[in-house]
């Protein structure tokens, strides 16, 4: 019987994770990792915090040591990629123009920034923030301090970069469509939250307003809001989401909608390719309907999770999203699922004030989300009262004295 080859395309942290599962899982066919990159595999967020930050060096941000790859048979290719998918015939063909044929195949390949389409959008000194080649352009550009720095959009990477700009001395105003950061993510309630830590730290919050140009000769000088203000600026960073990489499933004729639609195993709608990551939109039994998650939690567990179902093991991901941020003095944690009419109420347990709290989004009565901020290890026991979906009674749940064990 042949070598079976298994190609994973996007060499992501969910195809580095695959392929370190397969081998651990006994795989002992070809492997090849695919990266249009030129760097290794690596973790996206230390690019937004430890690296930005120039407190990590780079190669912390590495998944594996530079010689895993050779130790454990891994075809690493960088600098290329899958440039399309023969389905009948079980090949890609590489940007090089080199086929490969497989017997499986998983898609890794993420997502790009939402770009800014208004008049000045290609003037130097814009940036967006996905890659770790972006990451360490930004940092020159901020790291030295007294810049004046724009930041167009306050989610995640906004407001994580936005800190990373305040704390190396710059000057930070974010604009923000919404009425409040991170509004799409978590809601008004917390959102307001997310300002006054900006506020307090000396950021210009503009909210309720977008973004309509960019002036400069050259390089960008100003940001025009859509408000008709003129904001100085000498470095612009946008972040205004993503959307997920899904040119090679559509033309492959795939099942694709906001991502590659893939089931409960990661599995798409051609029984022999699987996509995990950013790019995936994946049916989750837990949450009982699809929903494409763009945090690291969800590439690392991702790529096992395909990487076992590609060896015909029994998968299905029901994991509870999870993401973290450090923002300034704050370190937060968040489970579950917070957008706008996910949930019906907010409650915290703990001091909000001081930022030491636990907040939990509620809907029916049951947990479907908590966030804890500057308060550590309970992570699993939220996680929990997720999973249970059952109805908590909220008295005892802000209730510092009874453990979160108990409630789940």
């Amino acid at each position: 019987m042949p070598e079976e080859t298994f190609v994973i395309a996007g060499a992501s942290l969910a195809g580095a994770k695959a392929a370190e599962t397969l081998r651990e899982e006994g795989f002992t066919g070809r492997l090849l990792l695919i990266g249009d990159e030129i760097e290794r595999p690596y973790e996206r967020p230390p690019l937004s915090k430890g690296f930005l930050l120039d407190k990590e060096p780079r190669e912390k941000a590495h998944v594996h040591e530079a010689d895993w790859y050779e130790k454990h048979d891994v075809e690493l290719r960088v600098g290329v990629s899958v440039a399309s998918i023969d389905r009948d015939a079980h090949q890609v063909r590489l940007s090089t123009k080199e086929p490969i044929g497989y017997d499986k195949l998983l898609l890794a390949t993420g997502a790009s920034p939402r770009r800014l389409e208004v008049p000045g959008s290609k003037l130097q000194g814009i940036h967006y923030l996905r890659t770790m080649a972006d990451s360490a352009a930004l940092k020159q550009s901020l790291m030295h301090g007294g810049r004046r720095v724009v930041v167009a959009g306050a989610g995640w990477i906004g407001l994580e970069t936005a800190a990373a700009a305040r704390t190396h001395g710059n000057d930070v105003t974010i604009i923000e469509p919404e009425p409040t950061p991170l509004h799409a993510a978590m809601g008004p309630e917390l959102g307001g939250a997310f300002a006054d830590l900006h506020r307090e730290h000396g950021v210009d919050l503009r909210l309720d307003q977008g973004v309509a140009g960019f002036w400069g000769a050259g390089a960008v000088s100003a940001v025009v809001t859509s408000g008709g203000a003129e904001v100085p600026a000498d470095v612009v960073v946008v972040g205004i989401g993503v959307r997920p990489n899904t040119r090679l499933a559509e033309e492959a004729g795939l099942d694709v909608s906001d991502g590659v639609l893939v089931d409960a195993s990661l599995r798409t709608s051609d029984p022999d390719i699987y996509a995990a990551g950013d790019v995936a939109n994946a049916y989750n039994p837990l949450l009982g309907r699809r929903i494409r998650v763009e945090h690291w939690a969800n590439a690392l567990n991702g790529g096992p999770a395909a990487a076992r179902a590609m060896l015909g093991q029994d998968v299905s991901y029901d994991r509870v999203p999870y993401f973290f941020s450090d923002q300034y003095d704050l370190g937060m944690e968040m489970s579950g699922v917070a957008s706008p009419g996910e949930y019906d109420e907010v409650v915290y347990r703990g001091d909000v004030p001081g930022r030491e709290f636990i907040a939990f989004w509620l809907s029916g009565g049951r947990v479907v989300a908590g966030m804890n901020v500057n308060v550590w290890d309970v992570t699993g026991d939220i996680q929990a009262l997720i999973r249970s979906g059952r109805p908590v009674d909220a008295a005892r749940l802000t209730d510092p004295g009874v453990p979160l064990a108990d409630l789940a």
